[in-house]
């Protein structure tokens, strides 16, 4: 099926055959479909790209996704988790380089009870009025996402991974469910975060299909924030043989996302700057509009593995922070430090 420009630009009437007609088309269409997604992105956000310190404050983790470096069962990972102290000390670097987002990120891990999270949270929220702060824990009761926001947490990312049951079965361990990582998401959309998801492009035994079905669940859930990056494997984990996504699909994704999501938060992801150099800049002309430099202590960083060769001490990092700039500078786009919340406004 060939598109025309105008075609793309009505991507959020298609009906699915047409969107998997989209996913599957050859890179003649790219360009347009590029195009079309930057100018959507500066319609809400013009040249802006956000930066969103991130802590990577534990690699332990209950769960044991197939895909995962810090799967529980991975024996081989060098397991370490950040204490209070130490995470206030980040944010106050952070603070000082001019970063107004805080994400902390880690495994499920059970050590850090609601009442230490709550404790973390309500100290960075007292430190740092004008900072937001993001959670992404995993999953969490209702009660333990309503105390985590009740004392200053202001968004939460929880990515569905898959929105087809199918396709979630093979990627997980029986005891995880899709229907419960659905249910924390709508739970704190109803709590009232900016709430963030997202899909891993290129996963094994992914189809087009699947990745409709992710598009339509999204469309469902309205997230404020959607982020998405290829399938990289790891050595320690059962898919260490399979193939890695792609950096061209990922981008496409993104682009279709920029469209259907014209609001939306989109990272440029750290899993594009590992699959090709050039890759986050390539997620930025695509309509992506946020970068995530590690904040982490560098002692830490290369244990955060959650896949093969991941990048942590470069431009992708808090202190590579100018070089990134620059960058984005010399393809047109200008970094701001502020909080950078959505705009469902226009």
């Amino acid at each position: 099926m060939n598109f025309t420009k105008q075609d793309l630009s009505n991507i959020h009437k298609f009906d699915d055959d047409m969107l998997k007609a989209v996913i599957e088309a050859d890179n003649t269409i790219d360009k347009d479909l590029f195009e079309l997604a930057d100018e959507v992105r500066r319609e809400y956000y013009d040249n802006k790209v956000y930066l969103r310190g991130l802590i990577e404050y534990t690699n332990y983790c209950k769960n044991d996704c197939y895909y995962c470096g810090i799967r529980c069962s991975n024996k081989n990972a060098k397991r370490y988790r950040i204490t209070k102290d130490e995470i206030l000390d980040v944010c106050k670097t952070g603070y000082d380089l001019g970063y107004r987002t805080f994400v902390l990120q880690g495994g499920e891990d059970s050590y850090y009870t609601d009442d230490m999270m709550c404790d973390i949270v309500s100290s960075i929220r007292e430190m740092y009025e004008d900072c937001a702060i993001t959670l992404s824990l995993g999953e969490r009761s209702y009660e333990s996402y309503k105390a985590f926001f009740d004392v200053g947490a202001n968004r939460y990312l929880l990515r569905h991974e898959t929105a087809d049951n199918n396709h979630y079965s093979k990627l997980h361990p029986d005891r995880m469910s899709l229907d419960n990582r659905k249910k924390c998401l709508y739970n704190l959309k109803e709590i009232g975060y900016q709430v963030g998801s997202g899909f891993m492009v290129g996963s094994p035994y992914q189809t087009s299909d699947n990745l409709v079905s992710d598009l339509r669940f999204l469309q469902d859930l309205q997230p404020d924030m959607i982020g998405i990056g290829p399938f990289i494997r790891h050595q320690d984990t059962p898919f260490r043989d399979k193939e890695n996504g792609t950096m061209e699909l990922t981008l496409r994704m993104i682009a279709i996302l920029r469209l259907l999501f014209p609001y939306s938060l989109l990272p440029s992801t750290t899993a594009l700057g590992t699959i090709n150099e050039g890759g986050r800049e390539a997620g930025i002309k695509a309509g992506a509009n946020v970068v995530m430099p590690n904040l982490t202590p560098i002692k830490y960083r290369g244990q955060y593995e959650l896949y093969d060769d991941k990048i942590y001490t470069g431009e992708e990092s808090a202190e590579g922070r100018k070089a990134l700039e620059k960058r984005l500078e010399m393809i047109g786009y200008r970094v701001v430090t502020d909080r950078g919340d959505v705009n469902k406004l226009k």
